[in-house]
């Protein structure tokens, strides 16, 4: 899939969706960037990458702080010298209903969410552009396509990617350059884990497929999104929901 030896840089990588990424990323031969606010997050899945035999960087990182997503570009273009392709993955989730919302809620999810990937990606374009070659996929969501009740944050953070997504997409196609978002739907994470059988049971009988997909599902799609298979695909929003949203 012309992924070996790709230098992917993946956010919110130390746990669930995101780290799935970086695994399935790195038995392709890729090697990965673990990026995740907490180290010890990183540093746990840099590890599994190096027990199966990849190559990987951990780094700290807080994305809704550009001074922090500069640093972390720095080591990465000093020991790899290259991002090819950058999945923003990172994200929060701070639900209330709007009357209840606080301030503070609404602005942590949009700084992390949405300002999160404008920072990531500002700051990665320009080796991108160089070289004149890359891939970005952003993970967004079903919820910033259909939107839901006492996620007017999430939501609005959602939107705003698939917005970015396509407005990156006609600003950097000259350059070579694909950018592509996923919106999955309801995801078995440790999150979702949390739901009681009852709420699980509810959820399933509005997705045709009736079921969660899995986190291996969303990487798959970013593995395909990334590889030279969907050179031709660029502004696309993929849902990923078992049917959902149809």
């Amino acid at each position: 899939m012309g992924l070996a030896e790709k230098v992917v840089l993946v956010t919110g990588a130390g746990g669930g969706i995101g780290k799935a990424v970086a695994l399935k990323f790195s038995r392709l031969g890729a090697k990965v960037v673990v990026a995740d606010v907490i180290e010890e997050f990183s540093l746990n899945t840099a590890s599994q990458i190096t027990e199966q035999g990849g190559e990987s960087l951990a780094v700290a990182v807080d994305v809704s702080q550009i001074s922090s997503v500069e640093e972390m570009v720095k080591k990465i273009l000093d020991k790899f010298g290259r991002i090819d392709i950058l999945i923003n993955n990172a994200g929060i989730t701070r639900d209330n209903l709007l009357l209840r919302m606080k301030e503070e809620d609404w602005d942590k999810v949009i700084s992390i969410n949405l300002k999160g990937v404008f920072n990531c990606t500002k700051t990665v374009i320009r080796s991108m552009m160089k070289q004149r070659w890359g891939k970005i996929v952003n993970i967004a969501s079903i919820i910033g396509i259909i939107g839901n009740a006492g996620q007017s944050n999430y939501a609005a953070s959602k939107g705003g990617v698939i917005s970015l997504t396509k407005s990156w997409a006609k600003e950097f196609a000259s350059r070579n350059i694909n950018v592509n978002a996923i919106a999955p739907g309801f995801i078995r994470t440790k999150m979702t884990d949390k739901l009681s059988p009852e709420i699980k049971e509810k959820i399933n009988q509005q997705i045709p497929l009736k079921r969660f997909g899995e986190a291996e599902d969303v990487a798959d799609l970013c593995v395909f999104l990334s590889s030279d298979e969907s050179n031709y695909i660029t502004g696309e929003v993929v849902k990923l929901d078992g049917g959902m949203a149809i």
